[in-house]
C-alpha cells in the first residue's frame, strides 16, 4: 500500500497544498483543467519505488491558496511557473522532472524557457503550444472548444457552481468527453472532483487560467504568436490519438517548440493518457526519465 502524504509550502507567497509519496528522483507533476492533484494518483502508486513524486494543486485549485478571491488574468503559465520554483526552494531541490498535462504542460514550457538549468527533463501529455495556431478555430472545433470562452464571463463559477448537481454534470462532461479511449477513467472519483470544484473559489480559481490566456490565445487563433526560441530542455511528449480536444495531428509542429523531442503517439487514450491508461504512463515516464537520468 502506497502511502500519500500530503503538505503545505510557501512558494511565491501563496500557500501550496501538495500531495508526495515515493523514494528516489524527484519528479513534479502539474495537472490541468478540470484536475487538482488527485488526478495523478494512479500514476503515482505505479512510480513510488523509483521516483520521489511531487503532486500539488495550482494556485487557485485544490487545497492550494487562492490569492485572488474573483475574476483575475493574473494566473497565467508565468506566474504558476514562479510558483512551481518557489516549491523546488521550499523542499529544497535543485533539480527535478517534470511531468505535465495540459494546463501543466504550458507551465513547464515557462519553466523550460525562464530557469532549463532546474530541469532534468520535460514530460508531457497532450501538450498546448504555439503551432497548433489557428486549427483550434476551424469550424469543425467550435463545438469543443466553447468552454474556454464561457470560462471568461463573470458570472460562469456562480452558474456551473449553483448546485451539486451543475457542477457534477459540468465537470463530469469534460472527464468523460475528453477521455476517449476510457471514458469511464474518472468516474471512481467524479464524487471526489464535484466536492473539489464545489470548495470555496475552486471554479473561479480554475477559470482566472482562461483569463489569463485569453491574450495569447486570441494571438494564438490569429496566427500571430510571437516566436520564440526553442525549449533545449530533453522533452518526451506522449499524445492521444483519441484526444477529441487536441487531435494528434497537432503534433507536427512540436519540433518549433522543442529542439530535443521525443514524440510518440499514445494509443487507445484521449485527453488523460495518465488517467485512462496509467499502466502505460507510468511506464513512459520511468522510461524517459530513467534514459536520460540526472
Amino acid at each position: 500500500m502506497v502511502e500519500i502524504r500530503h503538505d503545505t509550502v510557501t512558494a511565491n507567497g501563496v500557500q501550496l497544498h501538495v500531495a508526495r509519496t515515493g523514494t528516489g528522483r524527484p519528479l513534479v507533476l502539474l495537472h490541468g483543467w478540470p484536475e487538482f492533484w488527485l488526478t495523478w494518483e494512479p500514476v503515482m502508486v505505479r512510480l513510488a519505488d523509483r521516483f520521489s513524486l511531487i503532486a500539488p494543486d495550482l494556485r487557485g485549485f485544490g487545497a492550494s491558496e487562492k490569492p485572488d478571491p474573483g475574476p483575475s488574468d493574473q494566473a497565467g503559465p508565468e506566474v504558476h511557473a514562479a510558483d512551481i520554483l518557489g516549491l523546488l526552494d521550499g523542499l529544497g531541490i535543485e533539480r527535478a522532472g517534470l511531468v505535465g498535462h495540459d494546463v501543466g504542460a504550458s507551465i513547464g514550457q515557462a519553466l523550460g524557457r525562464t530557469n532549463p538549468d532546474r530541469l532534468t527533463g520535460l514530460l508531457f501529455f497532450d501538450c498546448p503550444y504555439p503551432g497548433i495556431g489557428p486549427r483550434l478555430a476551424q469550424p469543425e472545433m467550435l463545438a469543443e472548444i466553447w468552454y474556454q470562452s464561457f470560462h471568461l464571463k463573470p458570472f460562469a463559477a456562480e452558474v456551473v457552481g449553483a448546485s451539486r448537481g451543475s457542477c457534477r454534470a459540468y465537470i463530469g462532461h469534460f472527464l468523460r468527453h475528453w477521455a476517449g479511449g476510457n471514458p469511464a477513467a474518472f468516474d471512481d472519483v467524479l464524487d471526489a472532483f464535484t466536492d473539489n470544484f464545489l470548495a470555496h473559489g475552486n471554479l473561479q480559481g480554475g477559470f482566472n487560467w482562461y483569463l489569463s490566456q485569453q491574450e495569447a490565445r486570441l494571438a494564438m487563433l490569429q496566427g500571430e504568436s510571437p516566436a520564440l526560441p526553442p525549449i533545449r530542455v530533453p522533452t518526451c511528449i506522449r499524445w492521444g490519438t483519441q484526444d477529441p480536444l487536441f487531435p494528434y495531428a497537432w503534433t507536427d509542429r512540436l519540433g518549433e517548440t522543442f529542439s530535443d523531442l521525443d514524440l510518440a503517439p499514445f494509443e487507445g487514450a484521449g485527453h488523460f493518457p495518465h488517467r485512462e491508461r496509467p499502466d502505460a504512463a507510468a511506464k513512459a515516464i520511468a522510461d524517459f526519465f530513467e534514459r536520460i537520468g540526472d
